[in-house]
């Protein structure tokens, strides 16, 4: 699994890249990314899953972090391009209802 960011040139964009299985495993590296979200927490958030291709409840709890870190109900935190079998995982924790999917 590896986790990379990509910070825009104005900083209000933030693209989080993650592949392989999205799991326990995953925490350090995605603590980087919550680190930069605590330092940009207004920036508009993309998560782009598409080389992503497991999930487990800690990668759950990691995105529900992400989404307190930018601002939770507010948050502009959006999941993009994950494969049916990672977006069925997703909804059925009902994750529709917490971020945005494209």
């Amino acid at each position: 699994m590896t986790v990379s960011t990509e910070v825009n040139e104005s900083g209000n964009e933030v693209v989080v890249r993650i592949s392989g299985r999205f799991d326990f495993d995953s925490h350090e590296e995605f603590g980087e990314v919550l680190e930069i979200a605590r330092g940009r927490p207004d920036a508009h958030y993309i998560i782009d899953m598409a080389d992503v291709v497991d999930i487990d409840s800690s990668a759950l709890g990691m995105l529900l972090l992400l989404r307190d870190a930018t601002g939770g109900d507010s948050s502009r935190a959006r999941i993009s391009r994950c494969n049916s079998d990672v977006r069925q995982e997703l909804e059925l924790a009902n994750f529709q209802k917490l971020f945005q999917f494209s």
